[in-house]
């Protein structure tokens, strides 16, 4: 029985690669995964799922080289421990500590799944330039043990090959993590004054600001015009404080909703979802109201684009950019008439591009693993370079 062990953050791996694991298992391969320390509930459905569960020591959003050379030795013996076959890793720092302790562990294989830049590839002051060097050192170092590197969108594969951080002949294109349309069934449009939703981290660069900013001018016009914020604290540089958030709600901008295990009710109470990200690998809470079936507003930056049809099912605008997203608000208020064509096209955009059960059997296929189904119709992992 083959032994695959994937490797991220808890929550992910029940949430986003929860289908991932079932199809696994399904295909009689053993799974365990690995993230930094549980609760006893989120072991406990990751075990329902039919994986094992292994903790381990990590630090996500500190630079701690004494935590870090702590991760990577507990990796490293772990991994001869397991004797796994194949390593699945994704996140920048599980990918960079995996790929970096399974060196000379053989015949263990080593993937690495980008779901995203990050922080340490964005801008341009004196600190991210730093963060990008030691970044594309890292990742250079650890992804030469990689059999295989997967992206969610095909402008990080390239920006991956133009920093000569991994050969093109490596690199393949898959559709994000997917969405579960069973799941994330489509819902009529909600009744009630107009509502934009957001759902996101508390991070500047998730494009909250200019959310906030965008809310005051639309609502100058628009007064009824609701702005709802789904999302949570961070422990992030980039983070957004909390006081500030409350500040937008005091002001009137923004209904801060806080955080929820469960984002149907809210995508399906919305009349239009916004995402104003600065960078995506594939934005999930995106394709989640696309199969609820909501138009799309979001910012024609990697990953985000690859979820708008211009026109179609929503519109695209700069990034860091708030009278832009602003001018897009008030025509998707002035033509509301257009909101359940729109609708209708994210829902079959969902379908076609971002089922989860397309997107799993492309993994499958790039990792070099039976499936335990037939390929869906018109289901292929796309060639390097190519848009999604």
């Amino acid at each position: 029985m083959p032994h695959v062990v994937i490797v991220g953050p808890v929550w992910s791996l029940e949430h986003f690669r929860g289908e991932l694991i079932r199809a696994l298992v399904s295909a009689r391969h053993r799974v365990t995964a690995m993230s930094a320390p549980a609760d006893q509930g989120q072991v406990d459905r990751l075990r329902a799922l039919g994986a094992d569960f292994v903790a381990f020591p990590i630090q996500r959003n500190k630079l701690t080289p004494a935590e870090d050379v702590r991760t990577l030795v507990v990796l490293r013996k772990t991994f001869k421990r397991l004797e796994p076959d194949l390593v699945l890793a994704y996140t920048a720092k599980s990918v960079i500590w995996s790929g970096l302790a399974l060196r000379g562990i053989e015949p263990a294989r080593f993937v690495a799944l980008i779901n995203g830049l990050g922080f340490a590839f964005q801008g341009q002051g004196l600190l991210r330039k730093a963060l990008t060097r030691l970044a594309t050192v890292l990742y250079r170092a650890a992804l030469r043990r990689a059999s295989a590197v997967i992206y969610q969108n095909p402008d990080n594969l390239e920006t991956f090959v133009s920093l000569a951080i991994v050969p093109r002949g490596k690199c393949h294109v898959v559709n994000g993590s997917g969405v579960d349309l069973g799941y994330f069934t489509q819902a009529p449009p909600a009744g009630g004054p107009p509502r934009f939703l957001m759902m996101a981290r508390l991070l500047r660069e998730k494009g909250l600001r200019e959310y906030a900013s965008a809310a005051r001018v639309v609502k100058a016009r628009y007064p009824e015009a609701v702005f709802q914020l789904l999302g949570w604290e961070d422990i992030s540089p980039d983070a957004v404080p909390m006081p500030e958030v409350l500040a937008w709600q005091e002001e009137g901008l923004i209904q801060y909703l806080g955080e929820a295990a469960d984002v149907r009710p809210f995508l399906a109470a919305c009349h239009v979802y916004v995402l104003p990200s600065y960078h995506e690998g594939m934005p999930r809470s995106v394709l989640e109201a696309m199969a609820i079936g909501r138009p799309i507003l979001t910012t024609d930056v990697a990953g985000c684009r690859q979820t708008v049809v211009p026109g179609e099912n929503g519109y695209l605008v700069p990034k860091a950019n708030p009278e832009s997203l602003a001018e897009r608000m008030i025509w998707l208020l002035d033509h509301r008439d257009q909101w359940p064509r729109m609708g209708e096209a994210s829902r079959r955009l969902a379908e076609d591009r971002f089922d989860v059960r397309k997107v799993n059997v492309d993994l499958l296929r790039v990792l070099d693993l039976p499936s335990a189904a037939p390929t869906p119709a018109g289901c292929a992992v796309q060639p390097s370079g190519v848009r999604a």
